[in-house]
C-alpha cells in the first residue's frame, strides 16, 4: 500500500542567508511499503512521465515524478537489485534491471511485465550494466571479477573479460560521447578503459588502467566531451581523473571532513553521488548524515582543489541514510526549479523506505521546512551548538 506522510517541523525565525544557498523543503513524502524495505535507486524515464524506484524487496515500483502517484510494480528478481536503467529514446517504455540473482531483466513499464531476460550464470552476480558499443547493440555487465558482453538484439554472449579485474566489478559505463569505449571499476581498486570494437578481449582491447588504491563504489563521466571521471570509494574518499590519459587531477582523502566543516549540521557520514551541470560546467558532491540530511558541496578541481560550502541543503525529510538522489532541475546553476518541472527540485530515497519530493523553500506548496544561516556558517568555537529536531 502506498501512503503519503506529513511531518511537523519546528519553525525557526527568519535570518539572512548567503546568496548562493538554495533552500529546499518537503512537498510530500511517500512510504514505499509498511515493511523495513530500503530505497536503493531512483531513475527517470526520458520524457519524465514516470520514475522507477528499486527496493530491497527485490522489486521495482514506478511513480509519477510530478504527482507522486503510484503507477505499478515490476517483480521477478530473487535477490538484490543492484542497478536499474531506462533504455532511452530507442525503446522508451523498457526498463532494465540487474541483480545478484545473476540476471539482467527488461520490463514493459506500460504493463509492468517482464519482456526479456539475460542470465549471466547461476554462480554469478550482476552488479552493474550499461548499454552502448559503437553500433549501439551491446550490453556490458560487471560481475564477479568479470565483464560480460551480449548483443542485446539476440541476447547472445559475445565476450568475457576475466583478466583485467580480480574482484567484483562494481561499475561499467559506456562513455556517452564515445560509445565504443567502456570504463569499468572494481573492488580491486582499478579503473579500466576498453575499446569494445571488433573481437573484444583482454589482450588487445584494454587501453588503460588507473589504480585508485582502494575499493571503488561509484564512478561517473562528466565534462565537455566527457574527458573527466569522478570516483567515490567505499571508504568515502573522492577523486577526479582525466580518463583518456589516466592523469589524476585531485584526490580528497579527507572529503568527509572538508564537507563537514562547511556547515553547522552533524558531520557528513557518507557520500551519495555527484551531480554535474553541463551548462554551468560545475560538479557537486552530495553528502549525507546518518539522520538523513543532504548537502550539495561544490568541487573545485581546477587550480587549488577544494570542497566548498554547501550550496543546497535538503533537511527534514529522511530519518535514515539516503541512498539515491534524482535532481529534476534543468537550469544553468543546476538548482533553481523551473516551470517545466512544476517547481520540483528533485526526489530522494533512503533506508527509511521513504521517497521525498523537494521544492524550493519559497514555493507555496511546501508542507513544512526550516533553515537558517547557522546551517552553513561555522559557529564560534566558544558558543554551544543549538540543535533542532524536525520531529
Amino acid at each position: 500500500m502506498e501512503t503519503s506522510a506529513s511531518m511537523d517541523v519546528e519553525e525557526q525565525p527568519p535570518s539572512p542567508t548567503p546568496n548562493n544557498l538554495k533552500r529546499f523543503g518537503i512537498k510530500n513524502s511517500i512510504q514505499t511499503n509498511f515493511g523495513d524495505d530500503y530505497v536503493f535507486q531512483i531513475v527517470p524515464k526520458d520524457d519524465w512521465s514516470s520514475m522507477a524506484v528499486s527496493l530491497s524487496t527485490n522489486a521495482v515500483k514506478l511513480y509519477s515524478p510530478f504527482a507522486g502517484q503510484y503507477l505499478g510494480e515490476c517483480k521477478g528478481h530473487s535477490a538484490a537489485i543492484n542497478q536499474i536503467l531506462f533504455s532511452g529514446a530507442s525503446d522508451p517504455n523498457v526498463l532494465s534491471s540487474c541483480s545478484s540473482d545473476g540476471t539482467i531483466r527488461a520490463w514493459d513499464t506500460r504493463t509492468f511485465q517482464q519482456v526479456s531476460s539475460i542470465n549471466a550464470g547461476s554462480s554469478q552476480e550482476v552488479f552493474s550494466f550499461s548499454y552502448g558499443g559503437s553500433g549501439g547493440n551491446l550490453i556490458a555487465a560487471g560481475c564477479k571479477s568479470q565483464i560480460l558482453f551480449w548483443d542485446w538484439r539476440n541476447k547472445k554472449q559475445i565476450a568475457c573479460l576475466e583478466e583485467s579485474h580480480v574482484d567484483d566489478v562494481t561499475q561499467v559505463h559506456f562513455v556517452p560521447d564515445e560509445q565504443g569505449k567502456l570504463i569499468s571499476a572494481s573492488v580491486d581498486g582499478l579503473i579500466c578503459t576498453f575499446d569494445t570494437t571488433g573481437n573484444i578481449n583482454d589482450d588487445d582491447h584494454l587501453e588503460s588502467v588507473i589504480n585508485v588504491g582502494t575499493s571503488i563504489a561509484k564512478i561517473g563521466i562528466f565534462g565537455g566531451g566527457s574527458p573527466k571521471l569522478w570516483c567515490l570509494t567505499h571508504i568515502e574518499t573522492f577523486g577526479i581523473w582525466d580518463w583518456k590519459d589516466g592523469r589524476n587531477e585531485v584526490i580528497f582523502s579527507d572529503a568527509r571532513t572538508l564537507a563537514s566543516e562547511s556547515w553547522n549540521l552533524d558531520q557528513i557520514d557518507y557520500f551519495v553521488d555527484c551531480h554535474y551541470s553541463r551548462e554551468a560546467d560545475k560538479l557537486w558532491l552530495i553528502g549525507g548524515t546518518n539522520a538523513g540530511t543532504l548537502g550539495y558541496f561544490p568541487v573545485n578541481y581546477r587550480g587549488v582543489a577544494a570542497i566548498g560550502a554547501a550550496e543546497a541543503i535538503l533537511e527534514g525529510g529522511h530519518t535514515d541514510v539516503v541512498r539515491s538522489v534524482l535532481p529534476m532541475s534543468r537550469n544553468h546553476s543546476g538548482f533553481a526549479p523551473s516551470s517545466s518541472n512544476q517547481g520540483i527540485f528533485g526526489w530522494t530515497g533512503g533506508e527509511d523506505g521513504r521517497l521525498c519530493c523537494w521544492l524550493s523553500d519559497d514555493n507555496p506548496q511546501i508542507n513544512q521546512s526550516w533553515i537558517s544561516s547557522s546551517l552553513i556558517m561555522k559557529p564560534d568555537k566558544n558558543r554551544k551548538k543549538n540543535r533542532h529536531s524536525p520531529y
